[in-house]
């Protein structure tokens, strides 16, 4: 974690931030929870946990500011809530994501399946792609054995 961490640190130094004792904490919350696909409000109740002093607006402030830089992806599972994810080191794009429509699991593609597609809207559309996000909505293989 201590890695991240610091790859995050140089991010936000690169682009003149620091990292406050606030925005620490938060990273820390979304490096501790990964896998969770956390909502600002989930962020801040286990932000609170740890530094009772740090406020609502200071999370929510914190998590747009890291969306602005690229170190997270907010992003919106279809249920209407924001959510968000830490970008992987050095990804040049989103990582895709499989919903289940019963259980509301969520699982990630680490693999960039739109190479090809990419190529074809710049090649076709003349449209220069700076990212792209896909999310699968389906029935899980949990689901489906049940």
């Amino acid at each position: 974690m201590d890695t991240k961490l610091d790859y995050i640190k140089k991010q936000l130094h690169t682009s003149g931030y620091k990292l406050t004792p606030q925005r620490e904490a938060t990273v820390k919350v979304l490096l501790e929870n990964e896998q969770d696909h956390l909502s600002a409000e989930d962020v801040y109740l286990l932000v609170k946990e740890k530094s009772p002093e740090i406020g609502l607006a200071t999370v929510y402030r914190t998590l747009e500011l890291l969306t602005e830089l690229k170190v997270v992806d907010k992003i919106n599972f279809g249920d209407g809530v924001s959510r968000y994810d830490l970008r992987k080191e050095g990804d040049n794009h989103f990582h895709h994501h499989l919903v289940c429509i019963q259980c509301g699991s969520v699982q990630e593609i680490e693999e960039d399946l739109l190479d090809d597609v990419e190529a074809i809207v710049e090649d076709k559309f003349k449209f220069k792609v700076k990212d792209h996000r896909l999310t699968f909505h389906g029935v899980c293989n949990i689901c489906q054995d049940k």
